[in-house]
């Protein structure tokens, strides 16, 4: 513990369970001194356990659907009153896929659940910095964090429409932070997590060939969600008020490898 966020106030979206990085993000956050509120869409808050964290760290549970504008308004301005000013920073970890929880083949979408994925996956991002820039909620070199996967920049089977909606939601990152970063010095950033055994990651099709695959790829092994926490904290404390805008690797090293040595042993027939 050494108070790097003391002082500092938040929101962090998408606490589901122990598993959930944000359930992790948000006690590292209490560990380090901030105030935070917690946030979720109503039908998540019935299925999992948040209101255990909230006891843990002291704070409340305020629910919203990030897809609706008015919700997003009545989160940020709870939280700015329960906390007792403006934010400091926020943790957008949200995403979901109809298509991929149905099954549905990335060659035959049914496009009407492609729109939620988007809307939920993507759009959200963008309708909580346009919230938050209205309202005027986030102070002078806040910090933005969203969570996204390599699917957004590379091919991979099984991952489905997440793949646009992940290449969508760095794109918002980009865009969004040219503005945010010239009116109020706010930066927002995307961390490109490992594959982790979330409730949401174990949800993809063949996620635990996945997850072998990419630890015996990166020279460093999988980042666990603990150490994306860790992170995290990092990107919200001032000690990295001048990155913005990017798409940052907690991969362990897989997004630079072509082949590992590990790999290479997998299809070795020489005996």
């Amino acid at each position: 513990m050494n108070n790097l966020l003391a002082g500092k106030r938040g929101i962090i979206f998408g606490a589901l369970d122990e598993n959930s990085i944000a359930w992790k993000v948000a006690l590292k956050a209490h560990e380090q001194g901030a105030k935070f509120t917690l946030t979720n869409a109503p039908v998540a808050l019935r299925l999992g356990e948040i209101n255990k964290l909230a006891e843990q760290c002291g704070t409340v549970v305020i629910p919203a659907d990030a897809t609706l504008t008015e919700d997003l308004e009545k989160l940020i301005t709870q939280s700015v009153e329960q906390l007792g000013g403006k934010l400091d920073f926020v943790l957008h970890s949200i995403g979901m896929s109809p298509n991929v929880r149905k099954g549905k083949a990335y060659t035959d979408l049914n496009y009407e659940w492609f729109n939620k994925t988007v809307d939920i996956s993507a759009i959200s991002l963008h309708k909580l910095l346009q919230t938050c820039h209205k309202l005027d909620a986030i102070n002078d070199w806040g910090s933005v964090l969203t969570l996204s996967y390599i699917a957004g920049q590379k091919a991979f089977p099984g991952y489905g429409d997440m793949a646009d909606a992940k290449a969508m939601l760095e794109s918002i990152v980009r865009s969004f932070g040219l503005y945010y970063g010239n009116s109020k010095k706010v930066r927002i950033n995307a961390i490109s997590q490992s594959p982790t055994k979330t409730t949401a990651g174990t949800g993809i099709k063949g996620f635990g060939s996945f997850f072998e695959f990419a630890e015996k790829m990166s020279p460093l092994g999988n980042a666990p969600a603990e150490d994306c926490a860790n992170y995290c904290i990092t990107l919200f404390s001032d000690y990295t008020r001048f990155v913005t805008m990017q798409t940052l690797y907690h991969d362990g090293g897989f997004s630079n490898m072509g082949v590992s040595e590990a790999i290479m042993q997998v299809f070795d027939t020489e005996k």
